[in-house]
């Protein structure tokens, strides 16, 4: 018992260092890699050999399909092109496991030792998360020398060997359980790197250890499929398509692996060498065959996943991916995305406000006010999606990055309500009461109302890049704002001294909308405060201290 718990334990070991470094990797260079990606989709070549790439980095071709389903999900990369990223991303993961069976244990305490050294000294910190990689590197060299010295113990037992010769080749068992063993472990990589380490261990016979090797590549192709049930239709379809080239694969390879392994064993002696050459084999040949079906493959996807009918749903989230939370960076992304679409929403209410203003539509502001609910929504899902990020998986650009978004939404959020209150005030003391304002009036709310608009356009325009140069063009422009509202507010009090009788009427009611509109300007301007404060060109204070020490109490 002692010694199954051993080995128990080295297999535990095993998926918690694979995922200790696909986390590890995706927090580091998250960014990098979905770059890296992002401009590899030239061609269905570029694309897989970037897949080949990514995924040798991240360990993980679950991890690169998440990646890419929000890419097509955001509408980023077409599904053909994503496609063939994935059936490079199957060979990078093979060749991986090509790497790890060679004897590296002696890396294992170095890697282990320095991973630690550089995470505790620097955690918070690229170079910490780094520390963390290797560690995890550490940990699957560890593990696969443990189940290594674990079943050459159980081995001995006589009741194993017993056990062992009663056992016979089943190969729709053994793929169907190869597919559970990736899906329970989240990761193909450790359960081909264990089968391996039990075919050299001689714990299983080597034609049971290639049918669970199929099993592990069936189970990859799964495990994405289920990871990604929740998300939007243009998300789920790369994991399926990839499924379905595997299921191809397999029903291919599946009768020719007695035929490969009677021509290829005499070249490798290791029968771990054997069994992840198999692997890399296999995805060599499913990549090379299949990379020219992927347009076929993406119609069929399509046909079984059609895209629904985006009008009508405007109001709904659209780029809050679930999957994309495994990826702190590519989840900010999304979040940011879904933040320009909460201020799509509020500008149609703002440049609605204004043919309320003109049209006395009554019809026209009840729907204004309805997409309030709409911006209070999307705050909510938006808020709710980021507090599922890992912080302390963020860099700390990052977590600027998903302060920042909270912000914005927040200032969405109330301008929203703002419009909605002005709204109502427009109903009732306008047009209910059949009441117009003045012609001078009615310009300066005119100027005001395009002025918002361009503010609004350009705080979008700062929140999405970040750019100081608009950030500063934003912050004068509040004050403009302010000058401006000053100026309409003196020469509005003119008219009422000129016993002007529309100004007398809508007086309440002008004052109150420009003054409104100046609360909106300013929450669209304090978008630009954090991208001036981070690159230092924001006054500590705006106060004068002279001024203060003149008017203090003697």
């Amino acid at each position: 018992m002692k010694h199954l718990l051993n080995l128990l334990a080295a297999i535990a070991l095993l998926v918690w260092g694979t995922h200790l470094v696909r986390t590890g990797i995706l927090r580091v260079f998250g960014g990098s890699l979905r770059s890296v990606l992002a401009h590899s989709m030239g061609n269905r070549v570029t694309a897989a050999l970037s897949g080949v790439g990514v995924t040798a980095i991240v360990q993980s071709s679950t991890a690169t399909a998440l990646i890419v389903s929000a890419f097509v999900g955001q509408g980023l990369v077409a599904l053909p092109a994503a496609l063939a990223v994935m059936l490079g991303a199957d060979i990078g993961t093979s060749l991986m496991a090509v790497v790890f069976s060679f004897d590296l244990s002696w890396l294992s305490p170095l890697l282990i030792f320095t991973g630690v050294v550089l995470f505790i000294s620097r955690q918070d910190t690229s170079v910490g998360r780094f520390g963390r990689v290797l560690i995890g590197l550490g940990l699957m060299l560890l593990a696969l020398r443990l189940v290594t010295v674990s079943t050459e113990v159980l081995i001995r037992s006589q009741a194993v060997k017993a056990l062992l010769a009663t056992l016979t080749s089943d190969l729709l068992l053994e793929i169907t359980m190869g597919a559970v063993l990736a899906v329970v472990s989240y990761s193909s990589l450790a359960i081909v790197l264990l089968t391996a380490t039990l075919a050299a261990s001689g714990a299983i016979p080597i034609e049971v250890a290639l049918g669970l090797v199929l099993g592990a590549n069936l189970g990859s192709g799964l495990l994405a499929v289920l990871t990604t049930m929740k998300s939007n239709v243009e998300v789920r379809q790369v994991p399926l398509g990839n499924l379905v080239f595997k299921v191809l694969g397999i029903v291919v390879a599946a009768p020719l692996v007695g035929l490969w392994l009677r021509h290829v064993r005499p070249y490798f002696s290791e029968p771990a060498t054997l069994v992840v050459m198999f692997h890399l084999t296999f995805n060599l040949l499913v990549g090379l065959v299949f990379i020219g079906f992927t347009q076929v493959v993406a119609r069929w996807v399509v046909s079984w996943l059609p895209k629904p009918d985006r009008q009508g749903i405007n109001g709904r989230p659209h780029h809050l991916d679930p999957s994309a939370l495994a990826t702190p960076s590519l989840a900010i992304s999304c979040a940011a995305r879904e933040a320009l679409h909460q201020a799509d929403i509020v500008e149609t209410m703002l440049r609605g406000l204004l043919d309320v203003i003109k049209g006395n539509d009554l019809k026209r502001a009840e729907e204004l006010r309805k997409l309030d609910d709409t911006v209070d929504e999307l705050y909510s899902a938006i808020k709710y999606y980021l507090t599922k990020i890992s912080r302390e998986a963020l860099g700390e650009e990052e977590s600027r990055r998903w302060t920042d978004i909270i912000s914005f939404t927040i200032n969405m959020e109330q301008i929203g309500d703002i419009i909605e209150r002005v709204l109502i005030d427009i109903e009732d003391k306008k047009i209910k009461k059949g009441r117009n304002f003045s012609e001078a009036g009615m310009a300066e709310i005119c100027e005001l109302h395009a002025r918002l608009l361009d503010n609004l356009r350009l705080g979008m325009s700062v929140f999405l890049n970040g750019t100081v140069r608009d950030a500063q063009k934003l912050l004068e422009e509040k004050a403009r704002f302010r000058d401006l509202e000053r100026e309409y507010a003196t020469t509005h009090l003119g008219r009422l001294s000129d016993n002007t009788v529309q100004s007398i009427e809508t007086s309440s009611l002008h004052i109150d909308l420009i003054s409104e509109l100046k609360r909106i300007n300013s929450l669209i301007c304090s978008i630009a405060y954090p991208i001036l404060e981070s690159a230092g060109a924001l006054a500590p204070s705006r106060l004068r201290q002279g001024v203060l020490s003149e008017n203090e109490p003697g």
